[in-house]
């Protein structure tokens, strides 16, 4: 069959997409360009305030959005959450699982209820998420999750203990998930995101690791492509997952990173 030239399917047009975590870093990546693709985009955030504002911006771009703010520690809000999202613009089309917990900790110092709080946010929430998400779906034919994950669900840094964990038990549930769902068109992909520079990961580095304001300029030096990846980069990988240009993929962990992951450093 020839390849169709004319009609590119990365579109998300009139699509409606729950992206958890969109207030701002890569979530917010991810609904700006779903929205520019045409997607009706529900942003969500713990703060309501800052997911209207969120939400009105995506609006002022021309785009279509609604906000929603939830606690996704507490399973009956993340239900909630999904049942009015698809509520919001009268159906579900995309869930992306974006939002987690980064806190620093070591497998010697990670507080129990530290470590229960991350595996909550990060991997019992996308979870309970998709589990409800599913009748939604089934009710249009088909679904598409891509969820948010890390190079570090390959063991991890020492410091991201539990968010490695985490990352690496969200990693099996997308399998999972896609190899049960396939046959109801529900599409389960992830993607793993390597070292990115958000607004969260500046604060965390000068902050919580007390390193210095120039700390880019150093860590730039160390990467093949002379930066951090940008959300954007992640945002267009979930797009494809999105949208039908990845129509029959499932099941597929794709390691966005700049360099293959497991190759030895400085090869």
């Amino acid at each position: 069959m020839a390849v169709d030239t004319q009609h590119v399917p990365v579109s998300l047009t009139d699509r409606v997409a729950l992206v958890t975590g969109s207030t701002s870093g890569i979530g917010r990546g991810i609904a700006q360009l779903f929205a520019a693709l045409g997607a009706k985009v529900i942003v969500h955030g713990r703060d309501p305030d800052r997911a209207r504002d969120a939400a009105q911006a995506l609006a002022d771009q021309g785009g279509q959005a609604r906000s929603l703010s939830a606690d996704l520690v507490d399973d009956e809000a993340c239900r909630t959450l999904i049942d009015e999202a698809a509520g919001a613009f009268g159906g579900l089309d995309i869930l992306v699982n974006n939002a987690a917990d980064t806190s620093r900790g070591d497998v010697e110092d990670t507080p129990v209820q530290l470590w229960d709080r991350i595996l909550a946010v990060n991997l019992r929430a996308p979870f309970v998420l998709l589990q409800r998400a599913i009748p939604h779906f089934r009710r249009t034919g088909g679904g598409s999750v891509v969820n948010i994950g890390s190079i570090n669900a390959y063991i991890g840094e020492p410091k991201l203990c539990a968010y490695s964990v985490s990352k690496g038990g969200l990693m099996t549930l997308t399998k999972n998930a896609a190899a049960l769902l396939n046959r109801d068109r529900i599409r389960v992909n992830q993607i793993n995101a390597g070292w990115t520079l958000t607004e969260g990961e500046d604060r965390v580095k000068r902050e919580q690791e007390g390193q210095p304001a120039n700390w880019l300029a150093e860590a730039v030096k160390t990467r093949p492509f002379g930066r951090l990846l940008s959300p954007a980069d992640i945002a267009y990988a979930a797009a494809y997952f999105a949208s039908d240009a990845s129509a029959c993929v499932t099941g597929t962990v794709l390691d966005l990173e700049q360099y293959p992951v497991g190759a030895p450093p400085n090869w």
